[in-house]
């Protein structure tokens, strides 16, 4: 993995460990897509959970792993921008419920016996796992000062 650009102030590791969304970008051949995921930093490497049945983001990643991710820490309250953009090969791996369960409990909390049943009654048959390996990586703090009112918006 090559570190092209750290401009973060807190340790890259430590900031992929924080219960982020990642958005997995990928081609189709309807045009660019993106995917919101849950996900864990683990051995190096970016993991999601992929339901096969209803979702298109696993079969574009076995048609074309060449990928891109993005996290994102934004706190308009304080001003806080990190932001960390991936580039690397996705694949799909089968489904490990223990990685599952770590990343859940990123999430949800250490107690599985509060997750929503959702969560616990994955059949295995119907997930599997993306990994993705960084080739390059590149992670940058663009905050800035804190504004003296928190920004609204009008709904």
């Amino acid at each position: 993995m090559e570190l092209v650009e750290d401009t973060l102030t807190a340790d890259l590791e430590a900031f992929l460990r924080r219960p982020l969304f990642c958005f997995l970008a990928q081609t189709s051949d309807e045009g660019p897509r993106v995917s919101p995921l849950w996900f864990r930093w683990e051995d190096g490497a970016v993991w999601n959970v992929a339901r096969l049945g209803g979702r298109s983001y696993p079969e574009r990643v076995e048609r074309s792993p060449r990928t891109a991710l993005a996290v994102v820490d934004f706190e308009p309250a304080v001003g806080r921008v990190e932001h960390v953009g991936i580039r690397g090969t996705a694949r799909l791996e089968p489904f490990d419920r223990a990685l599952a369960d770590r990343l859940f409990a990123e999430y949800l909390g250490d107690h599985p016996a509060d997750w929503p049943a959702m969560f616990l009654e994955l059949d295995a048959e119907d997930y599997r796992l993306i990994r993705v390996d960084p080739e390059t990586v590149v992670a940058r703090d663009q905050s800035y000062p804190a504004p003296a009112a928190p920004p609204g918006r009008d709904g």
